[in-house]
């Protein structure tokens, strides 16, 4: 997979549709009437560049196109020929396969893709593409191999200068890709792929922000997670040569983040415990939960140990498992007592054992090229059922406990909320009597009917709470008093 842009030779029969190109500009100019043309951004200048009729027969797909870069990792052996000889017919058939495919699922053919096959059937191509003077197109892939389906001949296309390197291939494809008005957006984990490669180049953290309308803080969320997804994949190859792809993660992109920003959120309090709780989310998220599942694997989830109490003994690792479940160092002994006590770094280590068990057993299950023994992969999905039904079983209790623990909160929070009101009335009524424009009446009113409603938060206090605190014993005293009167 290239993370940075890929220089392509020419395609076959180049200096042919070159000259071609010429014609048919010369034509255009010397046509007389109004040109079409269409406006490409390059290195922040404008650039207007004439747009004329291609037959489709002599364009070429875009090689290094962002938009389905992730997806190429669907067919590694398509993907291989696609980079060794990407004119080839074989190499331009995957590419047509995954413009039209679900960018989450390239088995499944992309709805997006049927609704522009439709609009073109009936109303034609609005907006040109651009090409290359080689024929290679630049934007408007995704169109071509929708025109193509529709039996059209030619396509509108802006033709670039021949002076364009690849580099600024790259850099007039994504600028088009990230104004605001596109109809068709890149998947998300294209998205991570061009931002990490606009970083290769050089670019600065601030820039690429601006560039990709996006914060600061949230370009270096989204750089967290694309490196905690390579990762994640490199610990999912199996000894049978399986692995989880970019594409596995297209769907999972609010969980992703989610889980960034609670493992920030730990990390400054307790590095163990983010680890922790890193390798316990990444298991569900590949298991399949849903984004309300997996929030429920928090600190509680953690601290109450829940999956420990459902996984299964041949799920739990050995008390010396390491990370990749062989056997680690003896651990430490406390002098003179001769035991151990299991520390934070052993729950990291017993967190990640199970995650790359769950990630290899999900590469293995869902592999979609075949070649692996039916056993294993039955084995493997056995694996993967398994452990759903522990973290489905933990993740239900736990969820129920956190219903429990915020009907528990609900009281106290509304009373809180009630100060910060009273507070505010305070200041509003000092404002009100030193310019005079206090309502006593509906004040009064107001007063009476919180003195209600204090005499059964007083009353109701009283009744559920046998060792009353400071302030219930306050509000109690406070009612009794006032009711004696």
């Amino acid at each position: 997979m290239q993370t940075m842009y890929q220089e392509f030779p020419p395609p076959p029969r180049a200096a042919e549709f070159s000259e071609l190109v010429r014609k048919k500009l010369e034509e255009a100019r010397t046509a007389g009437g109004t040109r079409e043309t269409v406006t490409v951004e390059l290195h922040g200048q404008r650039l207007n560049v004439d747009v004329i009729d291609l037959p489709l027969d002599g364009l070429y797909y875009n090689p290094g196109t962002h938009r389905v870069r992730a997806q190429r990792s669907h067919d590694p052996v398509a993907n291989e020929v696609l980079e060794k000889d990407p004119y080839s017919d074989q190499a331009q058939e995957y590419m047509r396969f995954l413009l039209q495919a679900d960018p989450a699922d390239p088995s499944h053919r992309d709805r997006s893709f049927e609704t522009l096959l439709n609009d073109l059937k009936e109303f034609g191509q609005n907006e040109p593409g651009l090409v290359t003077h080689h024929g290679v197109a630049v934007n408007g892939n995704t169109r071509l191999a929708a025109l193509r389906e529709s039996g059209m001949q030619s396509m509108r296309m802006g033709v670039l200068p021949e002076s364009l390197t690849w580099a600024d291939i790259n850099s007039i494809e994504l600028a088009l890709q990230l104004r605001m008005d596109h109809r068709r957006d890149y998947s998300y984990i294209n998205r991570l792929l061009a931002m990490e490669e606009q970083a290769k180049l050089g670019r600065t953290p601030e820039m690429i922000a601006k560039e990709f309308r996006i914060q600061k803080a949230t370009y270096h969320q989204e750089r967290w997670i694309l490196s905690a997804i390579r990762e994640f994949i490199e610990r999912s190859k199996s000894k049978a040569g399986t692995a989880l792809r970019l594409v596995d993660f297209e769907n999972h992109q609010e969980k992703l983040k989610e889980m960034q920003r609670a493992y920030a959120n730990l990390e400054a309090a307790d590095r163990d415990q983010a680890e922790t709780l890193k390798e316990t989310r990444i298991a569900a998220i590949v298991l399949g939960f849903s984004k309300t599942d997996v929030r429920h694997i928090d600190e509680h989830f953690l601290q109450r140990k829940y999956l420990d109490d459902v996984l299964p003994s041949d799920l739990k690792p050995g008390p010396e498992a390491g990370a990749d479940g062989t056997p680690s160092s003896d651990p430490e002994l406390i002098p003179g007592l001769g035991m151990a006590l299991p520390t934070a770094a052993d729950t990291v280590t017993a967190a990640r054992s199970l995650s790359n068990r769950i990630l290899q057993a999900k590469a293995v299950s869902a592999n979609v090229e075949g070649g692996l023994a039916e056993e294993a992969q039955k084995d493997a999905q056995g694996l993967v059922d398994s452990a759903k039904d522990a973290f489905n079983a933990a993740i239900d209790r736990a969820g129920r406990d956190a219903r429990v623990r915020k009907r528990k909160q609900q009281a106290p929070a509304r009373l809180a909320e009630a100060c910060v009101a009273i507070d505010h009335c305070v200041a509003d009524l000092v404002q009100a009597r030193t310019s005079r424009t206090l309502d006593e009446e509906a004040f009064d009113d107001a007063v009476q009917k919180l003195q209600v409603s204090l005499r059964k938060l007083a009353q109701q206090a009283s009744r559920g709470l046998p060792a009353p605190g400071d302030g219930v014993s306050w509000l109690i005293a406070a009612a009794s008093a006032e009711g004696s009167r």
